[in-house]
């Protein structure tokens, strides 16, 4: 698992530790050593902790004029055992909503399982939005968006086949928003 970088390619565009706005800001990282796990696997250095022990994340971009972000996640997601959804809300989502962002791409391709819990902070993020918002999953599991709808999780989240067959790192950021935004807009047409 260590070899499993965050996406890099726009690093030139943002650096969430070099954002004062971000959760992130100040975080000092190891090119060499590593240190986190999960489940005993060392998990590249790159990506960042926020109180989970089974979920990493790396914001990969915020644009604050456009009020979206895009977050690459990696490892288990957890509620049942460790409440992860709360440390996610609390510790990341919180701080980004405070800054006044209202659509959150969250990228799950290596997101290898989904323990639900219940929905409490799936509501309280959505209703946050207060109606002028979205959170997609991108290139999430077939078996965890399925996990995700067994436990009535997916009426806060938008999934869907024309989201994973997205390349989305071809894009650059605002191209995936302008994406994301365009199929989300569809969506609530029909």
């Amino acid at each position: 698992m260590h070899y499993i970088e965050p996406h890099y390619t726009w690093r030139q565009l943002y650096i969430a530790s070099d954002d004062p706005l971000s959760p992130f800001y100040g975080r000092e990282y190891s090119e060499f050593e590593l240190s986190q796990t999960i489940y005993n696997h060392y998990i590249h250095p790159q990506w960042d902790a926020f109180g989970s022990n089974t979920l990493y994340l790396k914001i990969l971009f915020v644009n604050y004029d456009r009020h979206y972000c895009v977050i690459e996640l990696l490892g288990e997601w957890n509620d049942t055992l460790y409440n992860d959804v709360m440390f996610f809300y609390r510790n990341v989502i919180e701080e980004l909503l405070m800054q006044n962002i209202r659509y959150f791409i969250l990228i799950g391709e290596n997101v290898l399982e989904f323990h639900s819990d219940t929905t409490d902070y799936y509501e309280e993020w959505f209703d946050d939005l207060g109606g002028d918002g979205w959170i997609i999953c991108l290139n999430f599991r077939d078996h965890v968006v399925r996990e995700f709808t067994d436990a009535n999780i997916d009426y806060y989240l938008a999934f869907g086949g024309s989201f994973d067959e997205l390349a989305w790192r071809s894009l650059l950021p605002d191209q995936l928003f302008e994406r994301m935004n365009s199929l989300i807009t569809k969506r609530l047409e029909y």
